[in-house]
C-alpha cells in the first residue's frame, strides 16, 4: 500500500526535521556541530538521502526544542522509514525511485524512446535489458526484470495511482525483441489504456519538436503528509530528483505542452492498434 512505503516516511520525517530546524533559526553546520556528525550527515538526512537512527531523532528533537506529542511523531516516522520494502530484496539502484513510486497517487510519465516500464511485458522487459544493460550479470538482470514486473501490481490494486503516459510513435516503431514481442506489447498497452485510472497518448511523428523530444521524465505527485511533487530524470550521467518548486513547475508546463500535441486518448489507442496491426502481419 502506498502508506506504507518506507522511502515516503523517510521524506518526510527529513522534511519535516529540516523545517524544525529553519524554525529553530539554526544552520546545518550548528546543528552538525551540537549532534557531534558531519555536515553532509544532516543534509541528507534532511533530503530523505539516508535513514535515520533513533537516538539521532532523539538527540534532534532536543535540538529543536519540540514537545513530546512532535518527538513522538518524529520517532514514528523514524520507525516506519527503516522497514523493509519489497523491492529490497533486489538490491537494485532505483531503490529510491521504487519507494517513491510505490506511494504516489498520481504517475504522469514522458518516454521518448520506449514503452513506460509500468506497461512492460515480459518479454519486452528482457529484451529492453538485453539492449541498454548488456553488462549486467545474468543474475541482476534477472532481479531488474522481476522488479519491473512486481512494480506493475500498482495499476490494479484496489486504490491505484493515477498514471498517465505520454509515449512517443517511435517507442512504438522500435523493433524491441521482435515482431512478436511488439505485438503482445502493444496489445497489451490497448488492454491497460481501458483500465479507469490509466491515460494513454501517443505523440505521432506529425507534431514534430516539442519540448520534451531531447528528454523524458516521470512527476510523481502525493496526496498524503507534506510531500510535494517529485521529478525523476534519469540519463546517462545518472538519476536525478528534482523537488524545487520551480523545477516542479516548469516540468509540469512542459508536460501539458507535450499532451497537447499529443493525440487525445481514443485516438491514440487507434495508432497503436493500427501499427500493432502491422506487426501481425
Amino acid at each position: 500500500m502506498a502508506g506504507e512505503s518506507p522511502t515516503l516516511r523517510r521524506k518526510e520525517l527529513g522534511g519535516r526535521l529540516r523545517q524544525l530546524r529553519l524554525d529553530a533559526g539554526l544552520t546545518v553546520e550548528e546543528v552538525a556541530e551540537r549532534l557531534l556528525c558531519s555536515s553532509a550527515k544532516i543534509s541528507r538526512i534532511e533530503t530523505g538521502g539516508r535513514g535515520v537512527n533513533l537516538r539521532d531523532v532523539r538527540d534532534l528533537s532536543g535540538i529543536y526544542g519540540v514537545d513530546a506529542d512532535e518527538r513522538d511523531h518524529l520517532m514514528s516516522l523514524a520507525k516506519e522509514s527503516r522497514q523493509r520494502a519489497w523491492w529490497q530484496e533486489y538490491d537494485l539502484k532505483y531503490q529510491t525511485y521504487y519507494g517513491l513510486e510505490a506511494a504516489a497517487a498520481s504517475i504522469a510519465d514522458y518516454e521518448s524512446g520506449m514503452v513506460p516500464g509500468l506497461l512492460h511485458t515480459e518479454a519486452y522487459a528482457r529484451a529492453m535489458a538485453a539492449g541498454t544493460a548488456p553488462a549486467m550479470s545474468p543474475e541482476e538482470r534477472e532481479h531488474a526484470i522481476q522488479a519491473r514486473l512486481k512494480r506493475q501490481n500498482r495499476l490494479t490494486e484496489p486504490s491505484p495511482p493515477r498514471f498517465r503516459a505520454l509515449i512517443d510513435e517511435s517507442a512504438l516503431r522500435r523493433m524491441v525483441g521482435g515482431l512478436e514481442v511488439m505485438r503482445e506489447q502493444l496489445s497489451v498497452l490497448v488492454e491497460r489504456a481501458v483500465l479507469p485510472n490509466v491515460t494513454l497518448q501517443v505523440i505521432p511523428f506529425a507534431a514534430g519538436a516539442h519540448p520534451g523530444i531531447d528528454s523524458t521524465f516521470t512527476i510523481l505527485g502525493f496526496a498524503e503528509g507534506d510531500m510535494h511533487d517529485v521529478v525523476y530524470v534519469e540519463g546517462l550521467m545518472g538519476q536525478f530528483y528534482l523537488e524545487r518548486p520551480a523545477d516542479i513547475e516548469r516540468y509540469h508546463r512542459v508536460f501539458g505542452e507535450i499532451a497537447a500535441k499529443a493525440l487525445d486518448p481514443e485516438s491514440s489507442v487507434a495508432r497503436i492498434e493500427a501499427i500493432g496491426g502491422a506487426y501481425a502481419q
